[in-house]
């Protein structure tokens, strides 16, 4: 009996996907490639893919019509089945990276911009690390921020001293 089971064990191994794991394996194509479609041509220039998936894409843009869209994306799946998908993820991975890695700068900066209106003890340790920065205009940014603040304005000099410290620094 023990090698009975041991065959049936065996043959599970060695039965072929059902249906719905293929059908699993189908969408999860179809999504991949609606996500390859939305990114901008620049980013998607990064990825990986084959001419023939670039002509689909490409094509993506022209179909107008629900019904022909959706098949269309059916083809794109069939395509991604040739298509090396790992390193896509893994080109994925690393765009989803850096868009982490901007998103943290944006809040360091963001939080450096409140810390200067607020805190009159944030501007020195600032133009310390950034000498070259225009230290007229970043105090009076700051002046007119607070300003802003205090009569509940529009935070225009706020978002022009987001962007003298985000040139400042770089980013």
């Amino acid at each position: 009996m023990a090698n009975d089971s041991d065959n049936d064990t065996a043959f599970d191994h060695d039965a072929p996907p059902s249906k719905s794991q293929i059908k699993r394996e189908m969408q999860e194509l179809q999504a991949l490639g609606e996500r390859i479609i939305a990114l901008d041509p620049a980013v998607r220039a990064r990825l990986p893919l084959s001419d023939e998936m670039l002509a689909a894409v490409e094509e993506t843009g022209r179909i107008r019509s629900h019904e022909g869209r959706r098949r269309h994306m059916q083809y794109v799946g069939k395509i991604m089945r040739k298509e090396d998908r790992e390193a896509i993820r893994a080109a994925f991975e690393e765009i989803d990276q850096e868009h982490v890695q901007r998103n943290a700068a944006f809040h360091r900066l963001e939080r450096l911009r409140d810390q200067l209106i607020e805190d009159d003890a944030a501007l020195e340790p600032f133009i310390e690390t950034h000498p070259h920065v225009d230290r007229q205009a970043l105090r009076q940014l700051i002046r007119n921020a607070r300003s802003e603040r205090a009569r509940n304005k529009p935070p225009a000099s706020s978002r022009k001293l987001f962007q003298l410290i985000r040139d400042t620094a770089g980013l």
